[in-house]
């Protein structure tokens, strides 16, 4: 008797936040079946469910157009050694994670050279901010998509490729806190989280402006404690900038469940825009988002963007409602003057948090994201 062929899943992120949201569908998929056999190009998160990388992630994290033109020839080296590897598993799905301007390419040269692998990508690129045309060329390689957002659904069906609203894995039910955390914290201390981003280059711009923001809050308040959430990988980094300052106030938590817990029991969060934006909304804490990148990438950005906003909340409203300081306002006493703005004036917090649950309700769908997309997954094994 013919022994059946082992089923295999191979996962490729480009960075964290890619990295966490296919570990989300993993543990559905595990749950549903666990014969699947997993390799992938993943972080911590992944790992956690013994689905190892076969490099470590940051080697592939490059940040703006100037970087990534900088590391060209290093960029083409991996996208050809990660499809070797793939060809080399021979998986039955390539899962491609985000971060299209490395999965996108991986996927195209797997599928041109093994059309039997089947090529599913979870969250589209950003048709809707630019380069509407690319849809086109991913049909070509791409057998199916899975979106986060019911607005991008149009851009896809005008070029009739296959897709489906799954909803964003971030706006998951939240569980409230079961964790004590009294070793960590100071009592009668409120927090404040903060996101410095996820990538090397993002936390070396904005880690010492966000200190120097905490020194401006230290001189008008006495009774917060900053609390900076970080990967494992990047932790002593940002260790590195605070030991630099006489800052008593300031934590770094690595660990997801505790920073989980840490957002829900903040009353503020100052954040690098981004995905992390949507969770920190879906934990109902009000903030303000920051951004700044090198001059040049700024230019590119500019003339390339059609869309008012940086953040999604703001963008699927159509209005701002959580402030955005990016570039040149992206400075210590802007952010210390909105921040402290918000905190003195309750009312302009709740009002925010009003605001963003009626643009959640749009963006939230009736079952589980990451499940829906573990048992659309199912399908094309």
């Amino acid at each position: 008797m013919e022994t059946p062929k082992v089923k295999k899943i191979f996962i490729l992120t480009g960075e964290a936040s890619g990295d966490k949201l296919a570990s989300k569908v993993v543990s559905n998929l595990k749950k549903i079946d666990k014969d699947i056999e997993y390799l992938s190009v993943g972080g911590e998160n992944l790992n956690k469910l013994g689905v190892k990388s076969i490099y470590n992630l940051k080697e592939i994290t490059y940040l703006g157009f100037t970087n990534v033109i900088l590391n060209i020839f290093k960029i083409k080296r991996k996208i050809n050694e990660t499809v070797q590897a793939i060809e080399n598993f021979n998986p039955d799905i390539l899962f491609s994670v985000d971060s299209p301007d490395f999965t996108l390419r991986v996927a195209e040269k797997v599928k041109r050279n093994n059309p039997k692998i089947k090529t599913i990508h979870y969250v589209a690129p950003q048709v809707w901010v630019w380069r509407e045309e690319r849809v086109k060329k991913i049909k070509k390689f791409i057998d199916h998509i899975f979106l986060l957002f019911n607005f991008e659904k149009p851009f896809f069906e005008k070029e009739n490729m296959s897709h489906e609203f799954v909803g964003h894995p971030l706006l998951e039910s939240n569980q409230e806190s079961t964790i004590d955390l009294n070793q960590i914290l100071e009592k009668n201390k409120a927090l404040i989280s903060i996101f410095a981003g996820s990538r090397k280059s993002e936390i070396e711009v904005l880690t010492p402006i966000l200190l120097e923001f905490i020194e401006l809050m230290n001189k008008k308040y006495n009774d917060f404690i900053f609390i900076f959430h970080s990967t494992k990988e990047y932790s002593d980094l940002i260790q590195s900038k605070i030991k630099k300052t006489n800052l008593k106030n300031c934590e770094i938590i690595s660990d997801d469940k505790i920073k989980t817990h840490i957002l829900q029991k903040s009353v503020f969060a100052v954040s690098k825009s981004g995905t992390i934006s949507l969770e920190i909304c879906n934990a109902k804490i009000p903030s303000i988002i920051i951004y700044k990148i090198g001059f040049i990438n700024f230019l590119i950005v500019k003339m390339m963007v059609k869309i008012k906003f940086a953040n999604i909340i703001n963008i699927a409203a159509k209005k701002k409602i959580i402030p955005e300081l990016l570039q040149s306002n992206c400075n210590a006493n802007k952010i210390f003057e909105h921040v402290s703005n918000y905190l003195d004036n309750p009312n302009k917090m709740e009002e925010q948090l009003k605001d963003i649950q009626l643009v959640l309700k749009d963006l939230k769908t009736k079952i589980s994201p990451s499940k829906q997309a573990a048992e659309s997954l199912l399908k094309f094994l």
